[in-house]
C-alpha cells in the first residue's frame, strides 16, 4: 500500500458473489486457487469484461457477467478445448502468442500481462516456503531509529516487526505485533486515519496479488487471506478480482486526531540482507503545512527529533 493510485474499474459489485458462507466452502476455493493460480486468474478477468467491451453483439439474457469461455477462445484464435484446459488446470504453460492473445482478449495492462507470465512459472512457490522470514539487522534498526520521520520495518506477511516512535506517534496501529493488512481492513479506526480508504484498499489488495500468485504459498498469509475473506466483505469482492498493482511512491491523504489531515508521502524500501523485510517511512513536503504537522505531532507525542 504506497498512497492512491488505482485503475480501480467500473464497479467492485459487478456480479462478484460475497465471502463464501462457510469454512468448508472457503476452504475448497483457497485450495483450488493455490493448486491452479492460472486458471482462477483468467476466469475472475472474463468476468470483468462485458460483451460490450468485447465488441459482441449478444441480445437476452446472460447467466455470467462476463465473457464466455467459448467467446474468449473465439476472439483469441484458440479452440474452446484448448481454453478449457487452461482455465482448468490441465494445461499451464501458453505460449507467449497465446498469453499475447489473451491479455488482448481480456483487456489487460502491462502490470497484468506481466502477473500473467508469472502465473506459468511454479517455481516461487517453493521457493517461498522455503524462506522464513529473517529479523531486520541491528544496521537497519539502527537506520529505522534515526529516521526524522514516522517509519516501520515490515515483513512480506504484511506483520510490523519495528517501528520509531513517530510512527507510534502517527498511528497506535503502526507497532510492532501490527500488520497493515489486518488492520485496513478489519480495525473501523482505519476508515477515519484514511480519508480515501475505498481507493487504499484497492491498492493493498492488488498489491497482495502481485505476488504472482503465490501470496497463499505462505502459510501465515494464507492465514489471514483466509480470515479477511471470512470477515470483510470488501476484501472478498476484492480478491475474486485479481487486480494487481505494484508498490509505487504516491501522495497518501491521512487523518490524525490530534493535527488533523495530512498528505504525506509513503516511501517502501527494500531493506539490504533481510529476506522479505521492507522499511516503511511517511514524509512531508518539505516547507509544506503537512511538515508542519508532522513536527507538532512529534512535539505533542515527545518522541525524539
Amino acid at each position: 500500500m504506497t498512497g492512491v493510485k488505482t485503475r480501480q474499474d467500473p464497479s467492485l459489485a459487478g456480479g462478484l458473489a460475497g465471502p463464501p458462507r462457510s469454512a468448508s466452502e472457503l476452504e475448497v476455493a483457497l485450495a483450488r486457487e493455490q493448486d491452479n493460480p492460472l486458471g482462477t486468474f483468467l476466469q475472475a478477468r472474463r468476468a470483468l469484461v462485458t460483451p460490450q467491451l468485447a465488441g459482441i453483439n449478444v441480445g437476452g439474457r446472460r447467466r455470467v457477467p462476463g465473457l464466455r469461455r467459448e467467446e474468449v477462445a473465439m476472439l483469441a484464435g484458440i479452440s474452446v478445448d484448448y481454453y478449457l484446459r487452461l482455465e482448468r488446470g490441465r494445461d499451464r504453460n501458453p505460449s507467449p502468442q497465446v498469453q499475447e492473445a489473451l491479455s488482448r482478449v481480456l483487456h489487460l495492462d502491462d502490470e497484468l500481462r506481466e502477473h500473467l507470465r508469472l502465473l506459468t512459472q511454479g517455481s516461487v512457490a517453493a521457493e517461498l516456503t522455503e524462506r522464513p522470514p529473517r529479523p531486520p539487522s541491528a544496521s537497519t534498526l539502527a537506520l529505522l531509529h534515526s529516521l526524522p520521520y514516522p517509519a516501520f520495518i515490515e515483513n512480506r506477511n504484511f506483520d510490523i516487526v519495528a517501528a520509531n516512535d513517530k510512527a507510534k506517534a502517527l498511528s497506535p496501529r503502526l507497532a510492532e505485533g501490527g500488520n497493515q493488512l489486518r488492520d485496513v481492513f478489519l480495525d473501523p479506526a482505519e476508515r477515519e486515519f484514511h480519508p480515501d480508504w475505498d481507493s487504499v484498499t484497492v491498492c493493498l489488495v492488488a498489491g497482495v496479488r502481485s505476488m504472482a500468485g503465490h501470496a497463499l504459498a505462505e502459510p501465515r498469509l494464507k492465514e489471514l487471506v483466509t480470515q479477511l475473506i471470512r470477515e470483510s466483505r470488501r476484501f472478498a469482492d476484492l480478491w475474486k478480482r485479481h487486480d494487481v498493482r505494484g508498490q509505487y511512491s504516491a501522495p497518501l491523504r491521512l487523518r490524525h486526531p490530534v493535527v488533523g489531515e495530512m498528505t504525506l508521502h509513503r516511501e517502501r524500501l527494500i531493506a539490504a540482507g533481510s529476506e522479505g523485510l521492507a522499511l516503511v517511512a511517511f514524509h512531508a513536503d518539505a516547507g509544506s503545512t503537512d511538515a508542519d504537522k508532522l513536527a507538532l505531532l512529534q512535539e505533542v507525542s515527545g518522541s525524539p527529533g
